[in-house]
């Protein structure tokens, strides 16, 4: 019996270590959902000065703001943020009204940087 019990305990420790370094490695852990992507709405040199890593830029007040999220799943999740939350809830505003459902304003790149985890970095 003793020698089962040490079994069950080393299986539920290798357990638990496979489930800690899986949870460290996720995308959650950023406070990221899985398969989001994080949208800098700002314009390409506010891009360039310093922006979320792993973020694309796709400028809201540009003409082709439209044609650019039109390339995009509808289904999918994305993450927004500018430099106030102003232009991330215009961006928002309108994936909502072509169809996109999961789209959250993250606000500044200060708060967005906060609440997701990830580094400002520049090109």
């Amino acid at each position: 019996m003793g020698r089962m019990l040490r079994l069950l305990v080393a299986a539920v420790v290798a357990t638990a270590a496979v489930l800690s370094v899986a949870a460290c490695a996720s995308p959650a852990a950023t406070g990221v959902p899985a398969g989001a992507v994080v949208i800098d709405v700002r314009t390409p040199a506010e891009y360039a000065a310093g922006h979320l890593s792993g973020a694309v830029n796709i400028d809201v007040e540009q003409p082709d703001f439209t044609t650019k999220i039109g390339a995009l799943d509808p289904a999918g999740s994305y993450l927004v943020y500018c430099r106030t939350g102003s232009r991330a809830g215009q961006a928002k505003a309108l994936m909502g009204a072509r169809g996109f459902a999961h789209v959250t304003n993250l606000g500044s790149i200060d708060a967005a940087a906060r609440t997701t985890g990830l580094s400002v970095v520049t090109q």
